[in-house]
C-alpha cells in the first residue's frame, strides 16, 4: 500500500485542533468528542469516539490532572505527564498529527497539549464483547466451553492462556486503507517455519482495498486465491484450544478484530475432516470416530452418483447385490428427481438459517412432510432417492469444516452431471478430475492432499488413525519444524 502523508505536530495548540476537527469530522459526527480542558494552567484538548473508550479510566485520569498545581508542567512537560501525571498501561506519544487521526478512530484517547510537538495517545478503549461461549458448528461433549469473541485482544488473551511460551508471537498489522482493520499473525517462532511465516506476512502487506467487511472471509480471498476452486486452502475455528494446538504443530494463526473465526494456515484435505471430539475421547475411541467421520464424508461424495450409475446400468451390479435400484422410477427421470431434492435441501438449509429459532421446529415438521411424504406419494419422488440423499445429507452435516461441506457438496452435484450425461465414463472422468484437483492443489507451498501425496506413511498413518498423544513425539514433517525432535 502507498505510504501515509505526514502532517507534524504543531506547538500552537490551536492549530493542532483545527486540523483533528477537520479530519476526525468533528461536529458532522455525534460520536466524534472534542474535549477542550485546562489543567496546571495549560490549555489542552482531549479526542475520543464515545463508545470505544473506558469512561472510569478517563474520568480517573482528569481527576488526577485536575489536582496539579499551576506551573506544575513548566518544565518537561511531555514527560512528567507521560510518566508521572497519567497513571496507565498503555500511553505512548507521536508527531504525526495523521496517526493521531488513525489511532482516536481506532479507539484510543489523543491529549493534545499546547506548547509540545509531541500528541500523547492513550489506548483506554474497550469494545462493546458478548462473552466466550461454545463455538456452536465445534461442540464437544467434553472440554472446554470457551470460544473466541469478536475483540481481538480478548482472543489472543484466550490463545496466550493456553501457550505460555516465551517465544509465541503475535505481530500487529492493519489492513484496509480505510478501515484500518487491526490484525495479528500469530506463529511459535521456534516451532513454526520461518519461510511459511514469511509467506503469510508478505501475502497480508500486499492486500491493497478499502476495507474487510467480511473480515476474516476478505483475508482468506485475498491470501488464498484459486477464486474459482470451491476447496478451502485455510481452516476456521472458534476453539482456543483447536487454535493452540495448530501453533504447538507449527502452523500460523491469522486474528481478525470482528470476528470469532481464526484462520489457520496451511492446512491439508486431512484437516478438514479433523474435530476435536476425537481428541477428548480414549484413542481407539477416537479412532473410531475418525473412520466413521471419513465413511460419512466419502458417501456424501461418492454415494449418489454410484447408485445412479447402478439404478441406470444394472448390468454392471452382481446378482447378488441386484436389488440395488429403483423399484418404482416414479414419473420424472432419476437424474431430475436428486436436482431438485440437492436443490430442496440447500434452500431448506437457508431456510433454516433465517427462520428464528422458535419456528426451527415447525420448519423441520413442514420440510419433513412436504418432501419426505408428500412428494412420494404424488410421485414427484421415490423412496430410494430419498434414501440416499437422506445419507449424503447426514455425511455432509458429519464434515467438521462447513467451507469443505459446501464445496464437497458441488463436487457430489458435478459427478452427478458428469455420470448421468456420460454414465460409467463420465463417472470414471470425473472422478479422475477430481483427485487431480486435489493433487494439484497447495496451501502456502503444501501439498493439499499430503501424506498421500507425496506418501508418507508414518504421517498417513497418524492421519486415518487417531494415535495416542504419547506415541506424538513429532511434529509433522510437512511444516518443516526449526527442531522437530523437541
Amino acid at each position: 500500500m502507498a505510504d501515509k502523508k505526514r502532517q507534524l505536530v504543531h506547538t500552537n495548540l490551536k492549530e493542532n485542533i483545527a486540523y483533528l476537527k477537520e479530519e476526525l469530522g468533528i461536529g458532522k459526527s455525534f460520536d466524534v468528542i472534542q474535549l477542550d480542558v485546562e489543567y496546571a494552567g495549560r490549555e489542552m484538548a482531549l479526542f475520543l469516539v464515545d463508545g470505544l473508550v473506558k469512561d472510569d479510566i478517563m474520568l480517573h485520569i482528569m481527576k488526577l490532572l485536575a489536582k496539579l498545581e499551576p506551573g506544575a508542567l513548566e518544565v518537561d512537560t511531555l514527560k512528567k505527564l507521560v510518566k508521572t501525571y497519567i497513571p496507565y498501561v498503555e500511553v505512548e506519544t507521536t508527531d504525526n498529527l495523521d496517526k493521531v487521526v488513525d489511532m482516536v478512530l481506532a479507539g484510543p484517547t489523543a491529549l493534545a497539549v499546547d506548547g509540545l510537538t509531541e500528541i500523547i495517545l492513550i489506548d483506554a478503549r474497550t469494545y462493546p464483547v458478548r462473552g466466550p461461549q461454545e463455538p456452536d458448528t465445534e461442540r464437544v461433549v467434553r472440554g472446554s466451553r470457551d470460544g473466541f469473541v469478536e475483540t481481538l485482544v480478548f482472543n489472543t488473551s484466550l490463545t496466550r492462556r493456553r501457550i505460555r511460551d516465551r517465544t509465541l508471537r503475535m505481530e500487529y498489522m492493519q489492513v484496509g486503507r480505510r478501515s484500518q482493520t487491526d490484525i495479528v499473525i500469530c506463529y511459535i517462532e521456534d516451532i513454526a517455519d520461518p519461510e511459511m511465516v514469511g509467506k503469510v506476512k508478505d501475502s497480508i502487506s500486499k492486500i491493497d482495498t478499502d476495507g474487510l467487511p467480511m473480515a476474516e472471509k476478505t483475508i482468506e480471498e485475498f491470501i488464498s486465491g484459486r477464486h474459482w476452486n470451491p476447496f478451502p486452502t485455510v481452516r476456521y475455528t472458534e476453539r482456543p484450544d483447536t487454535a493452540a494446538t495448530h501453533l504447538y504443530e507449527g502452523h500460523v494463526c491469522i486474528f481478525v478484530d470482528g470476528s470469532p473465526s481464526v484462520l489457520i494456515t496451511p492446512t491439508t484435505f486431512w484437516h478438514h475432516l479433523q474435530h476435536a471430539e476425537e481428541y477428548r475421547n480414549k484413542p481407539l475411541v477416537g479412532a473410531y470416530l475418525r473412520i466413521v467421520r471419513y465413511v460419512a464424508v466419502w458417501s456424501s461424495l461418492f454415494l449418489l452418483p454410484l447408485w445412479y450409475l447402478f439404478a441406470v446400468q444394472p448390468e454392471l451390479l452382481p446378482k447378488a447385490m441386484s436389488f440395488i435400484g429403483p423399484n418404482d422410477p416414479g414419473k420424472i427421470p432419476l437424474f431430475l428427481q436428486f436436482f431438485l431434492i440437492e436443490i430442496g435441501v440447500d434452500v431448506l438449509r437457508m431456510a433454516a438459517i433465517h427462520t428464528p429459532t422458535s419456528l426451527a421446529t415447525a420448519l423441520g415438521l413442514v420440510a419433513a412432510l412436504m418432501i419426505g411424504q408428500v412428494a412420494v406419494e404424488v410421485g414427484l419422488l421415490t423412496n430410494e432417492v430419498i434414501l440416499y440423499l437422506a445419507i449424503a445429507a447426514i455425511g455432509t452435516f458429519a464434515t467438521p469444516s462447513y467451507e469443505m461441506s459446501l464445496a464437497n457438496r458441488l463436487v457430489r452435484l458435478f459427478l452427478l452431471i458428469m455420470t448421468a450425461a456420460f454414465q460409467l465414463y463420465g463417472f470414471l472422468i470425473s472422478t479422475v478430475f477430481f483427485f487431480i484437483l486435489l493433487t494439484r492443489m497447495k496451501s502456502f507451498g503444501v501439498p493439499y492432499l499430503w501424506p498421500f501425496i507425496p506418501f508418507n506413511p508414518r504421517a498417513f498413518r497418524d492421519v486415518l488413525i487417531r494415535s495416542p498423544i504419547p506415541l506424538k513425539n513429532r511434529r509433522p514433517r510437512i511444516l518443516k519444524p526449526q527442531d522437530p525432535d523437541r
